[in-house]
C-alpha cells in the first residue's frame, strides 16, 4: 500500500486526507499541533498522525520523506523548498497547492535528474483558477482563433445568508494570508497598456463587476498577470487581467486601514501592553497636534472619531468610519498579544469574522475570454461557484484540498507522468484533474455570446 505524507494540518487539509484514504492510500499528517493531526486522520485504519516541526525536526524530515511515495505540502509557502529538496533527495513526488517561487523553480533540474515531479499551484487560485483557463484556451486555438482578451476573478466569501456584517467578508482559511496579501502590488494589461498598481493603491483600483445569480461584487487586481501571458501561451492578447472578488465595502475600508499603517509588519515590543484606542491615537497623533487623546480617558472615543475621520478625509457618519468603529479599532480594548500591527488586525478580525457553525462560506470562480475566429468574434464565460457544507467541509477547504488530492492520486497512479517542476496548464495535467473534479460534482457553467 502506497504512503501519502500531508504535511500541515490546517483549515484545507480535510477533504484532501479523506479523498486519499478513501482511495486507499495510507496517509501520514505530520503536524506542529498533534491534536489538529488526529483529527484528520479520525481513527482511520490507513491513517497516521505524527508531530513535527520542520523548524526543529530537520533530521525527521529527512526520514518522513523517505518512507512516503508521495509528500503534500499544505505548509506556509516558505518551507516549500526544504521539503522539495528532501523530496528531491528521496526520490519522492511532490504537490502543494502554492505558487511557484523562484527557489522552487531553481530545483527543476535537479527534480528531473531525479525522476520526480514538483507538482505546484494545485488548489484553487493559484489550481482550479489555470486548469479551467487552459481548457477553453486550448479550445480556441485548436478551432483557429485567438484569445484577445482576458480576465479572471476569485473569491472566497460568505454565502448570501451568511453575509452580515459590514465587510462583508469571513475567515475561511488564514486570516494572516488575507490582511498579507493586502500588502501586494500588482500589475496587469489593460487594451495594450501594461498597469502598474503600487501596494498603496490596491483597493483604490478595484472596480464592480457583476456574477450571475449573486450580483454585484468588487474586484481588485491580483499581483503581477503579465507572466500568465507567456504561461498560458496567449501572447496575441490585449488584456490580461487576475482580480481578487469581494463583497461591496470591503475594498475602500481596506485602502484606509493600510493607509493608516495597520499592514505594517515592524515588529513593535510593547503593542501588546496597549488598547485598540492608543494605537489609533498614536497613529494619527500628526493630525491630533498636543491633544493626547490616548493618554486623557476625559476625552470620550468620539473625539478620537472626529479626528480619525479628519485624517483619512471622510465624514464621521461614512461607512467606512462606522465599520471602523464596528471592527473596535476605537475602543479602549486591550489588542492581541501579537506584536506587529498586522497580526492585531488579523486577529481583531477573526474576532469579529469567524463563521458560526451553521453557515456556510462560497467560492466564486470566474473567467471572461474575448476570442477572435476567421469569421467571428466571441464572449466565453466560464463561472464556478461552490458552497461550504454546514457544520462539514468549507468551500474553501474542497476547491483548495481537492484537486490537490486529486493530483498526488494521479500522479501515484501513473495519470500524470511528468518530471521537473510544473503547475497545472498542460493537458496531461489538468484535462484528468478537470473531469475528475467535475465527477466529483464542481460544476464549471460556460455561456458563449
Amino acid at each position: 500500500m502506497k504512503n501519502v505524507l500531508v504535511f500541515g494540518a490546517g483549515l484545507v487539509a480535510r477533504p484532501l486526507v479523506r479523498y486519499l484514504l478513501d482511495h486507499g492510500y495510507r496517509v501520514t499528517v505530520a503536524s506542529r499541533t498533534l491534536s489538529k493531526a488526529r483529527s484528520l486522520t479520525n481513527g482511520h485504519p490507513y491513517g497516521e498522525a505524527v508531530q513535527f516541526d520542520i523548524t526543529q525536526h530537520q533530521a525527521k524530515l529527512h526520514d518522513l520523506v523517505a518512507q512516503a511515495n508521495l509528500a503534500v505540502s499544505l505548509l506556509p509557502y516558505i518551507y516549500h523548498v526544504q521539503v522539495a529538496k528532501a523530496c528531491i533527495g528521496h526520490h519522492c513526488p511532490l504537490v502543494t497547492t502554492s505558487y511557484v517561487s523562484d527557489e522552487m523553480q531553481g530545483l527543476d533540474r535537479s527534480a528531473r535528474e531525479a525522476g520526480v515531479i514538483l507538482l505546484n499551484e494545485m488548489g484553487l487560485d493559484p489550481g482550479i483558477d489555470h486548469m479551467s483557463a487552459m481548457r477553453i484556451i486550448d479550445r480556441v486555438h485548436d478551432s483557429g482563433g485567438e484569445i484577445k482578451g482576458f480576465r479572471s476573478f476569485c473569491g472566497g466569501l460568505p454565502a448570501p445568508e451568511a453575509n452580515d456584517n459590514p465587510l462583508g467578508y469571513k475567515f475561511s482559511w488564514s486570516p494572516r494570508g488575507v490582511v498579507l496579501a493586502g500588502r501586494n502590488d500588482a500589475r496587469y494589461l489593460e487594451n495594450g497598456r501594461i498597469v502598474d498598481v503600487p501596494n498603496e493603491r490596491l483597493f483604490a483600483r478595484h472596480y464592480v463587476t457583476w456574477v450571475e445569480g449573486l450580483g454585484d461584487f468588487e474586484a481588485y487586481p491580483n499581483r503581477d498577470a503579465l507572466p500568465y501571458i507567456d504561461r498560458y501561451g496567449i501572447p496575441e492578447t490585449d488584456t490580461m487581467y487576475r482580480g481578487t472578488l469581494r463583497n461591496l465595502g470591503w475594498c475602500d475600508t481596506m485602502l484606509k486601514l493600510n493607509q493608516l499603517g495597520y499592514f505594517s509588519l515592524e515588529e513593535q515590543a510593547d503593542l501588546p501592553n496597549k488598547t485598540f484606542r492608543l494605537v489609533m491615537a498614536e497613529l494619527i497623533k500628526e493630525r491630533l497636534g498636543d491633544r493626547e487623546y490616548a493618554q486623557d480617558k476625559r476625552h470620550p472615543t468620539d473625539d478620537l472619531r472626529v479626528a480619525l475621520a479628519r485624517h483619512l478625509n471622510l465624514a464621521p457618519t461614512s461607512g467606512v468610519m462606522m465599520t471602523l468603529g464596528w471592527l473596535g479599532l476605537m475602543e479602549d480594548e486591550p489588542v492581541s498579544e501579537n506584536t506587529t500591527l498586522l497580526d492585531v488586525l488579523a486577529d481583531q478580525m477573526l474576532e469579529k469574522m469567524a463563521y458560526r457553525e451553521d453557515e456556510r462560506d462560497m467560492v466564486i470562480l470566474a473567467h471572461e475570454f474575448e476570442a477572435t475566429y476567421a469569421d467571428r468574434q466571441a464572449s466565453i464565460s466560464s463561472t464556478l461557484i461552490d458552497f461550504g457544507i454546514p457544520e462539514g467541509d468549507t468551500a474553501m477547504a474542497r476547491t483548495v484540498g481537492t484537486p490537490a488530492a486529486v493530483g498526488a492520486r494521479m500522479v501515484l497512479e501513473g495519470e500524470i507522468n511528468l518530471t521537473g517542476v510544473h503547475i497545472p496548464v498542460v493537458p496531461e495535467i489538468y484535462e484528468p484533474v478537470l473531469d475528475e473534479l467535475e465527477r466529483l460534482g464542481f460544476d464549471f457553467e460556460e455561456r458563449v455570446v
